[in-house]
């Protein structure tokens, strides 16, 4: 079974950039669709971003798309989420979540993924 464990967050300004990055155990990392999400308190799990494993075609969520990059890098069994021009509201905690088995996806719902992270904190202060 996949283990994922993220790393990166912490406290940005207004404006700033953060990286994170979700390391993968296990050698078919390279075979699983991969998105991130982030639960703010109170609020529900969200989508932000995935990315498939053939093709690494990438899907975004209208609140970070032109802010926020997913990519891969396969040979390092890593996950990564370039996160710029952050906001106060991108605050919450972020969770990377693999998609091990899924028919007809759509990437972007987190019943679809079923391994997940145990979430790196992210606080923007304005």
């Amino acid at each position: 079974q996949v283990q994922l464990v993220e790393s990166g967050g912490g406290l940005a300004q207004d404006g700033d950039s953060l990286r994170l990055s979700c390391a993968a155990s296990g050698r078919t990392f390279a075979t699983f669709a991969m998105g991130w999400f982030r639960q703010a308190p109170g609020k529900e799990r969200e989508f932000l971003a995935a990315i498939t494993s053939i093709g690494g075609t990438t899907y975004y969520a209208a609140s970070v798309k032109g802010r926020f990059t997913i990519s891969r890098g396969d040979a390092q069994n890593t996950l990564y989420l370039q996160m710029n021009k952050l906001k106060p509201e991108d605050t919450a905690v972020y969770y990377c979540a693999a998609m091990t088995m899924h028919s007809r996806p759509t990437y972007t719902r987190k019943s679809e993924y079923n391994v997940w992270g145990q979430g790196t904190q992210v606080t923007v202060s304005s």
